[in-house]
C-alpha cells in the first residue's frame, strides 16, 4: 500500500476509532512517505498531513523533517499558495525545539511571502513564537486569532489558541489562566493539524499548580494513552514529567530524571529546558536547595540562550530562593540585525545572488542592497564574502 493510502486510513482511524488505533498505520505511513513511486507533486499534495502526523505522534524527527521538505518542494516547485502554510509547519517545528532564533528568521520570510502573494494564513506562527517567549500581549492577539477563526468554522484554531495561551501562562507562572487556556484546548474536539496532547500535558501543568489534582490526573491518563501509544521519547518524556508532578516525595524523583534523559534525546530542547526548571523547583520545596541550583543553573541557561524569557524569569526566582545569584544577560543592541536582515544574511551564506534573495523575500533587488549597506555598517565589514566568515 502506497503512503498516501496509509496516511488516509491512519487519520480515519485517528479520528474515528481513536489515537491509538490510528498510531500504528500513521507510523508505516511516515516510514513509507519518502519512497521511489512517489513524485514531487504528489509528495507536495500530501506532505502537510504526513507532518501534521508526525507532530500528532510526537515524532520530532519525522515531524523536523517532513516540515523541512514541506518548505523545500513549495520553493522548488514555486507553489507560492502553499508556501505560506509550509513555513507556518517549519516555524512550529522550529519553536518546539526550542530555535526561537531561527523561527524568527523564518516568519520574517513568511510575512514577505504573505504580503507578496495576499495569501492568508492565521497568524499561528508568530504567536506561538511570543508565547514561547513569554510576551505577554500575546494573549490578547491570539483570543482575537481564536475568535476570528472559530467564527471562520475553524476548530483547529480553538485548540492551538488555548494550547499557545496554556504555554504563555505556565511560562509566567499565572496557573489560573494557564488552567482555563488548557481546559479549552482539551474539551474541543481533535482536529488535524494540532495534537492534543501537547495541550494535555500543559493542563497537567497548571491543573497540578492550582491544586486541582482530580483534574490532573484525568488529563494524565488521557495523555498517557497517548504517548504509550506512540513511544518516542518526546511522547514518554512528557509523560514522566506529568507522573513527577502529581508523584508523592518518593516516586517524583525518578519521573524527573527519567523525563530528563529522554527529553535529552530529543529535538525537544524546549521541553527539556521546562523539566529542568520543574525538577529544580521540586528539590527546592524539599528543602534541598543545593541539588537544586545545577537544573536550575541548566533551566535558565537554556531558556536565556533561546529567548524563552518568561520561563527564564520563573529560573532565575528559583535559583535566586536558593540563594544564589542571577546574572542576567545583556543586549548588544548596537550590532542587532532586525529579523529580515538575519534572513538576509542566512541566504547570502546559502551562496544565493541579491536579485535571488530578492525574488525569496518579494521584495526589489535594490531593496535587498538597502539591507545590506545597513549589515555592513552594524557588523563592521565591508564584503559579502565576509559574512561567509
Amino acid at each position: 500500500m502506497q503512503a498516501p493510502d496509509l496516511l488516509l486510513d491512519g487519520l480515519a482511524l485517528r479520528y474515528t476509532d481513536g489515537y491509538a488505533s490510528g498510531a500504528p498505520i500513521l507510523k508505516e505511513a511516515l516510514r513509507a512517505f519518502h519512497g521511489p513511486d512517489m513524485s514531487g507533486e504528489e509528495e507536495l499534495r500530501w506532505i502537510w498531513f504526513a507532518a501534521t502526523s508526525a507532530a500528532d505522534l510526537l515524532d520530532d524527527e519525522a515531524f523536523d523533517a517532513m516540515s523541512s521538505r514541506f518548505v523545500q518542494l513549495a520553493r522548488d516547485r514555486g507553489a507560492l499558495a502553499m508556501l505560506p502554510m509550509a513555513l507556518t509547519t517549519q516555524i512550529i517545528s522550529r519553536v518546539l525545539a526550542g530555535e526561537l532564533a531561527a523561527a524568527s528568521l523564518l516568519l520574517a520570510e513568511l510575512t514577505a511571502v504573505s504580503e507578496g502573494t495576499d495569501v492568508w494564513e492565521p497568524p499561528y506562527a508568530a504567536q506561538l513564537l511570543a508565547a514561547w517567549k513569554g510576551h505577554e500581549k500575546a494573549a490578547e492577539l491570539i483570543s482575537a486569532t481564536t475568535a476570528e477563526v472559530e467564527r471562520r468554522g475553524e476548530g483547529v484554531g480553538v485548540v492551538a489558541g488555548g494550547w499557545m495561551q496554556a504555554v504563555l501562562f505556565n511560562g509566567l507562572g499565572r496557573y489560573e489562566a494557564a488552567f482555563t487556556a488548557a481546559s479549552q484546548a482539551v474539551e474541543s474536539r481533535p482536529e488535524l493539524g494540532v495534537t492534543t496532547a501537547i495541550a494535555l500535558v500543559e493542563l497537567v501543568t497548571a491543573a497540578a499548580r492550582t491544586g486541582q489534582h482530580e483534574v490532573a490526573a484525568e488529563a494524565l491518563a488521557r495523555l498517557a494513552e497517548m504517548t504509550q501509544a506512540s513511544g518516542t521519547d518526546w511522547a514518554l518524556g512528557l509523560q514522566a514529567r506529568c507522573e513527577a508532578l502529581l508523584s508523592d516525595a518518593d516516586a517524583a524523583e525518578p519521573h524527573f530524571r527519567e523525563a530528563i534523559d529522554r527529553l535529552a534525546r530529543t529535538r525537544i530542547r524546549g521541553e527539556l529546558a521546562r523539566a529542568q526548571l520543574l525538577y529544580g523547583q521540586w528539590l527546592r520545596r524539599h528543602h534541598r536547595s543545593n541539588d537544586a541550583r545545577e537544573p536550575l543553573r541548566t533551566a535558565y541557561t537554556m531558556f536565556t540562550a533561546t529567548g524563552m524569557v518568561g520561563f527564564a524569569e520563573r529560573a532565575a526566582e528559583e535559583l535566586g530562593a536558593t540563594g544564589e545569584t542571577v546574572r542576567k544577560r545583556t543586549d548588544e543592541t548596537s550590532s542587532h540585525l532586525t529579523a529580515q536582515e538575519a534572513q538576509i544574511v542566512r541566504l547570502v551564506r546559502e551562496g544565493l545572488s541579491n536579485a535571488e534573495i530578492a525574488v525569496r523575500l518579494f521584495i526589489s533587488r535594490r531593496t535587498v542592497e538597502w539591507h545590506l549597506s545597513k549589515i555592513f555598517a552594524k557588523l563592521e565589514i565591508t564584503s559579502r564574502r565576509q559574512l561567509h566568515r
